[in-house]
């Protein structure tokens, strides 16, 4: 269970990262904006990956 969740979390993470970087060159941001742009969505992300991991342990309990 937790190694295709961990899959699913490393599949999830460079989908969106891929998505952040088109962002970022679209806009034209500078380097310490796009650092800031991805650090923010990355940790909302994670936050959100273990949230649903911790939904589904304590639904399959």
């Amino acid at each position: 269970m937790i190694v295709v969740f961990l899959v699913y979390a490393l599949i999830i993470l460079f989908i969106f990262n891929s998505l952040t970087q088109k962002f970022c060159t679209k806009l034209e941001m500078n380097s310490e904006k796009q650092a800031s742009v991805f650090r923010v969505i990355n940790i909302m992300i994670l936050i959100l990956l273990v949230s649903s991991y911790l939904r589904v342990l304590n639904a399959m309990s």
